[in-house]
């Protein structure tokens, strides 16, 4: 079993930046890939950002490429995301997840990550 607890979280004016980290429990961090997620108010879950088991491969959202970087420490059992030139629009809870089963290509689906956190809530002010 494998927990996982988000911080950063907060609000910012639009075109700032945060860099939300999340923390995992257990020996076999260094085993799983790692995704970001968001969910706005009345919306479904969208992908935002993955990394592989070994960051040498991420993936984004199309909406998100070019201001954000994923990024991991196996050492520290923690995957960060960087977020710049927030917008308005981005404004909502960003959970991380754990892909168990070393998968290629990194998977966009929620429903085939392992674990959750709880999330941590982004605010992004116009």
């Amino acid at each position: 079993q494998v927990q996982l607890v988000e911080s950063g979280g907060g609000l910012v004016q639009a075109g700032g930046s945060l860099r939300l980290s999340c923390a995992a429990s257990g020996r076999t961090f260094s085993r799983y890939s790692m995704g970001w997620f968001r969910q706005a108010p009345g919306k479904e879950r969208e992908f935002v950002a993955g990394i592989t088991w070994d960051g040498s491969s991420t993936n984004f959202a199309d909406s998100v490429k070019g201001r954000f970087t994923i990024s991991r420490d196996n050492a520290k059992s923690t995957v960060y995301l960087q977020m710049n030139s927030l917008k308005p629009e981005e404004t909502a809870v960003y959970y991380c997840a754990a892909d168990k089963s070393m998968r290629w290509p990194l998977s966009t689906v929620g429903s085939v990550y392992d674990y959750w956190g709880q999330g941590t809530q982004v605010t992004v002010s116009s």
